[in-house]
């Protein structure tokens, strides 16, 4: 079976938000939501993300960054955005979603979502995780 095939199966299966495989192992999973499971996998995982493949129930421009930023291989997805996937074409990404929108909306479906908002207008990965962790921080501290 394919990396990527495993990863999509066993985020269905396990009802998880994302699942990374790399040579039919699973490295990483979370059923976390939002941008938090794929960035602390970029942050924990970085040189072992390269060649694995992403399952993920929702990628917006910043997830994407982040998967280009990392060199995986693969990525499928329920949901993704268009900025999303402007910059997974411009990889070497093997891409498979099953709906595009045309951007990402917040929890309550109001708004854009904070991420999205966040890193429209960020072309460079390490400006857009220092803004991820100042975002997870100032979550942090509002609970």
């Amino acid at each position: 079976m394919k990396d990527i095939d495993l990863a999509k199966a066993i985020l269905e299966k396990d009802k998880l938000a994302l699942v990374i495989v790399k040579e039919e192992e699973v490295i990483f999973y979370s059923k976390e939501k939002g941008i938090k499971p794929i960035y602390m996998a970029v942050n924990t995982l970085k040189d072992q993300l390269v060649n694995s493949s992403v399952a993920d129930r929702v990628i917006g421009k910043a997830a994407a960054m982040l998967c280009k930023y990392s060199n995986i291989k693969a990525l499928h997805t329920k949901l993704i955005s268009e900025s999303a996937m402007e910059v997974l074409e411009k990889e070497n990404i093997i891409l498979t979603y099953d709906e595009s929108a045309p951007y990402i909306k917040n929890r309550d479906k109001t708004d854009l979502c904070p991420v999205e908002k966040l890193s429209s207008d960020i072309e460079n990965t390490n400006l857009l995780l220092e803004k991820i962790t100042d975002f997870l921080e100032s979550i942090q501290k509002k609970k």
